[in-house]
């Protein structure tokens, strides 16, 4: 995977996915942090792409959704 100029290999990456998700989750994504770097993908398409970012970006998304900044 190719971001911002640099390869990424997740091919060895330990996918996490949240305890709340459940067993039949139908809209899950799946996490692995790889050297300095998140990368984040749809859990019913493993092979498909993935999103990366770097860790601030992560940081500043995770306090955005405990502040609830992305509630509906």
């Amino acid at each position: 995977m190719t971001t911002k100029g640099f390869r990424l290999d997740l091919s060895s990456a330990q996918w996490f996915k949240s305890s709340w998700s459940g067993p039949n989750c139908d809209n899950c994504v799946e996490v692995a942090f790889v050297d300095d770097a998140i990368a984040v993908r749809d859990s019913k398409n493993p092979t498909g792409p993935a999103l990366i970012f770097t860790a601030a970006e992560w940081d500043a998304f995770v306090g955005g959704a405990k502040d609830g900044e992305f509630d509906l």
